[in-house]
Parts: C-alpha cells; structure tokens; sequence
C-alpha cells in the first residue's frame, strides 16, 4: 500500500516538481548570470556597487518579502501578470512558471557572486593576447575563459541548483500548494510536520539534508583538489 511505502506517491510528485523546477532555473542562471557576472566583474562605473547590492538583495532579504511582491506582480490586476496572460492565455501567479521566475530572483546571487569572482580574477592580458591571436569576443570565451574558471562554473551552477532546491517561502507565496504544479519537497514536508506525521517529514529533512551535505562536499572537493587557475597581469609579465 502507498501509506506502508517509503515515500508517498505526493511525495514523490513532489521530488519531481523540485527538481524540474532547479534544473531549468539553473539553467536560465547559467544564461543570464554569466553575462551579468562579466559585466558587474569589469564594470568601472560608480553605479557598481548599487547593481551589486540589488543583485545580493535575496540573501538578506526574507524570501517572503520576495515573494509577496513577486505575487503583486505576477497578478492579472498588475502588468507583468497582464502581459504574461495575455501571452500564454494562463494566470501567472501559482503557475510552475511563477516559481520557476522566482527562484531566478532568489537564488541569482547564487551562481553571479562565484563567476563575478573569478571574471575579476582574470588578466585582461590573457584576452587581449587571444584577441592578437585574432580570436573573437566569443571565440576568447569559450577557447580562454571558460576553460580557466570552469571550476567556477560548477560552483555557481551547484550553488544555484542546491539553493532552488531548498526553497520554501517564496515558492509557498507566488505557487501555493498545487500537487504536480507548484508544490515541491520543503512544502511537502511542511505538510508532514503540520499533520504530526514526524516519520515522514524526517525522511524528507534527512534527504534533503544529505543532498545538501553532498553537494556542498562536492564543491568544496573540487575547490581543493582543483582551484580556479587564472592568470594575473603580474604573473604573465612575469
């Protein structure tokens, strides 16, 4: 019987749903965290400093602020909402898309940080020498720094991935609590702790503590066993 199980069959759904939904929202991190790691990394502006606080805001900010703005937002009385229903003919507010965009907002910090860190860390004379090798900005990408701060790139999409993973306040505020929709493993755990079902929600605590335990492992592995290697001016004159 489902109920004798080791998971139940909405919890299961729920596993689904969370990992759908971390895998294409570290994807779309990947897209638009590198650009904007790049561009913050060599930005000279005074205004620096401003995009970087707004691009840290979620890791202080309680996701349920986020989250309720978020749901103003993605409401057919407020534009974004408007236009998205107006696109796709669906509401966007307690939609997988809705959570999906806000796990974008809360866990970009995430992946940015790590690949800004190390876009700072790389010589300009490295691309410059690319570029006298008639390499393109493209080109120079992907044949010098891709290769260079790889590491990185793990971290940040580790990172990202992880941290959607875990999300509970933001997904609970803009998605609900629709099962095979919106609902993933924290608010199903939620739900056990809720009804005093303390057996099940310590089988998805302990799993989600596990994965979490395993990912950060992982990366911290990778960072020893193999550091980001990135060329300095000081050390290419040298």
């Amino acid at each position: 019987m489902i109920e004798n199980s080791l998971f139940e069959n909405s919890d299961l759904i729920a596993l689904f749903t969370t990992l759908k939904m971390a895998f294409v929202t570290t994807i779309i991190l990947m897209v638009i965290g590198t650009p904007l790691a790049w561009y913050l990394a060599k930005m000279k502006s005074r205004f620096k400093i401003a995009i970087e606080a707004i691009v840290a805001l979620p890791i202080v900010l309680p996701p349920t602020v986020l989250g309720f703005y978020l749901l103003i937002a993605f409401s057919p009385q407020h534009l974004p909402g408007q236009l998205w229903q107006s696109i796709t003919g669906q509401q966007l507010a307690f939609s997988f898309s809705a959570i999906v965009i806000g796990s974008i907002f809360y866990s970009l910090p995430f992946v940015v940080q790590p690949l800004q860190k190390a876009f700072e860390q790389l010589g300009d004379d490295v691309l410059e020498a690319g570029a006298m090798l008639g390499a393109n900005s493209l080109d120079r990408f992907f044949t010098i720094v891709l290769p260079i701060t790889k590491a990185s790139f793990i971290t940040a999409a580790s990172l990202g991935f992880a941290h959607t993973v875990g999300e509970f306040g933001i997904v609970l505020m803009i998605g609900g609590n629709i099962s095979g929709e919106t609902k993933v493993l924290s608010i199903a755990l939620f739900e056990h702790v809720e009804a005093f079902n303390y057996a099940k929600a310590h089988l998805l605590a302990g799993s989600l503590l596990i994965g979490s335990f395993v990912v950060l492992g992982l990366i911290y592995l990778l960072n020893y066993s193999k550091p980001t290697t990135v060329h300095t001016k000081n050390e290419i004159n040298n």
